[in-house]
């Protein structure tokens, strides 16, 4: 993993972005155990893609789900 040098941390809330351009959704969000998750669903020829980070901010995994339903489960629309 390559990490900017003098990288500063910033936050995002948990959400789900759709790219009517693209088809890709993105989420974000936060397991119960505190663990920040960065999912990419779309129209992908191998699954769509996970990538999780610990506390820290830093990449520990990713993984690709090829089975079953795999999308965004608590979507809710928003305005703005």
């Amino acid at each position: 993993m390559t990490v900017k040098e003098q990288e500063k941390k910033w936050q995002i809330k948990e959400q789900i972005i759709q790219d009517a351009v693209t088809g890709l959704t993105f989420q974000f969000e936060v397991m119960p155990s505190g663990e920040p998750r960065f999912r990419v669903f779309g129209e992908f020829p191998f699954g769509n893609r996970e990538f999780i980070f610990n506390e820290a901010g830093e990449k520990t995994g990713s993984g690709t789900a090829t089975r079953g339903l795999c999308r965004p489960s608590w979507m809710t629309k928003v305005d703005g």
